[in-house]
């Protein structure tokens, strides 16, 4: 993937607010601190395009990125950070889901997790929201240098069976090492509607 063009478009909350057009988004979810920015960034090859934070949390707006002026990314915020104000934390669940229900130009979803952790009950919620709406997934597995490689193949079978998934359809990714990259674009540029859009 040739990223010739990277830009920030604006940020949201409601649907008033999205961008206008009919390009195709693909967006990005995951737990709070699961690398989420990381991830854009490195498939960006930009490093400070979306905002990276030590303290989780800290994405708390739907953030929207103009890609080759052809196609979005949209960066949804971080879940599951129990420290984040409850009147913030509440607001996210409808926030995102209103998102992911209603936006037409979606046409799937980067869901990341942690490769060092097992998928808890949020993880399995959403994977059954997604199948109810019948919105696409590619999953990722991040900070796979923190395992060797060994490591990484057992738990990335653990997850798979904790996901009811097989372990080829998670991508391990680095973003110190940029493992992955290139299979999160393969990944992405075959969902339904977007690999017309990408550009080699």
């Amino acid at each position: 993937m040739i990223v010739k063009t990277a830009e920030f478009v604006k940020s949201a909350v409601k649907p008033i607010h999205y961008p206008a057009g009919d390009l195709p988004e693909i967006a990005f979810a995951g737990r709070s601190n699961v690398g989420k920015s990381s991830l854009i960034n490195t498939l960006l090859n930009r490093k400070r395009l979306v905002k990276t934070s030590a303290t989780p949390g800290r994405t708390q707006l739907i953030n929207f990125f103009l890609i080759n002026a052809s196609f979005s990314l949209v960066d949804l915020p971080g879940y599951g950070y129990a420290k984040v104000p409850a009147a913030v934390q509440k607001g996210w669940g409808p926030m995102i889901e209103t998102y992911l229900a209603t936006r037409k130009m979606l046409k799937g979803v980067v869901l990341i997790l942690d490769i060092r952790r097992i998928p808890g009950v949020l993880e399995q919620n959403l994977m059954e929201w997604f199948r109810y709406h019948d919105i696409p997934v590619v999953w990722v597995l991040t900070k796979a240098d923190k395992l060797s490689k060994s490591k990484q193949i057992r738990q990335q079978q653990t997850i798979a069976e904790a996901l009811g998934v097989l372990a080829d359809d998670l991508i391990r990714f680095s973003a110190k090492t940029r493992q992955g990259k290139m299979a999160v674009w393969g990944a992405i540029e075959q969902l339904p509607g977007f690999n017309n859009v990408l550009t080699y």
